[in-house]
């Protein structure tokens, strides 16, 4: 193809050529930014996993016994399964919620657009603050049984979904929406025709065809759940514990990001390697979640 420029004919050809040459350019300060902020951090922290250290540069190998003394770690496994109820509850309960909440939206009701902003909102305030406003919010409630929301595993459960749900639903309405809106007209039609019901054709058609949106939501919503810290950091801190007859203690309601983080930056230095071992386990068990979740959901997309 030949373009004119000043009457004379130039090659299109010849302008992609230089540029072509030059794009690879362009992908250096991202790539170096990965290197630098992803891939050295993680193998650095991978090989201190197996070291006992104070400082990242006074380390001493000790081999896979910080993996033992985290295996092993009370505290750990009760974090590791507390975590895992509260991950399959807010995945359940945060999924059904935006879905009920875009589908109605997606109705064509008065001020649509006011309720898809009012959702919305709490996603954009941080975690830290949210955990100390519902905590405030708790214990005004709670002050009526006596009690306190640092004080009772069941209500510090429940408040942590409450506080999750309300924070991340309006995120996922709006991939939701995104979603109901992508779904053939044609088929919808179709199926009206046909003589079925409200609940057959949300069913057998529109769920089908909002799988991929469903597939990111599970994604975002199970690994969220996996990796809370901040709202647990803020809203019950771990509290309340019990202390065992050895004298360790067991917070019932910190979760598997927060137990790492007490670990690490506990009284006992020391155990700065166990609490590295446990971020290695903690990488692997939620990398292998997702990637199960997305294989598991992906089969069950429809092709348009």
């Amino acid at each position: 193809m030949k373009l004119k420029r000043d009457g004379a004919a130039v090659n299109s050809d010849m302008i992609r050529k230089p540029i072509q040459r030059w794009a690879p350019l362009f992908l250096v300060p991202m790539v170096a930014s990965f290197l630098i902020g992803f891939v050295w951090p993680f193998f650095h922290g991978l090989f201190l996993s197996f070291c006992k250290f104070r400082t990242t540069s006074d380390w001493e190998w000790v081999g896979i016994s910080n993996y033992g003394k985290a295996l092993t770690d009370e505290s750990f496994m009760y974090s590791f399964g507390f975590t895992a109820v509260f991950a399959v509850v807010s995945l359940v309960l945060i999924n059904v919620f935006a879905f009920a909440v875009a589908y109605a939206l997606t109705q064509k009701i008065k001020g649509a657009n006011l309720f898809r902003t009012v959702f919305f909102m709490p996603n954009l305030i941080g975690g830290i603050v949210l955990g100390y406003i519902w905590s405030m919010i708790f214990d005004g409630f709670l002050s009526y049984y006596q009690t306190s929301i640092l004080m009772d595993t069941k209500w510090g459960f429940w408040g942590l979904i409450i506080l999750t749900c309300w924070q991340q639903i309006g995120y996922m309405m709006i991939i939701y929406i995104a979603g109901l809106q992508a779904v053939p007209e044609d088929m919808l039609e179709a199926a009206k025709i046909d003589g079925a019901s409200a609940w057959q054709t949300l069913f057998k058609v529109t769920i089908p065809n909002v799988m991929p949106s469903i597939t990111i939501c599970t994604f975002l919503s199970l690994t969220n759940g996996f990796k809370l810290f901040d709202q647990n950091l803020a809203l019950t801190g771990g509290s309340p514990y019990i202390i065992n007859p050895d004298g360790t203690s067991v917070h019932t309601t910190e979760m598997l990001a927060l137990n790492i983080y007490d670990t690490f930056y506990g009284q006992n230095t020391a155990s700065r390697g166990v609490a590295q071992a446990k971020a290695v386990l903690f990488f692997i068990l939620v990398a292998t979640l997702a990637i199960a979740q997305l294989s598991a959901t992906r089969k069950k997309e429809v092709q348009q």
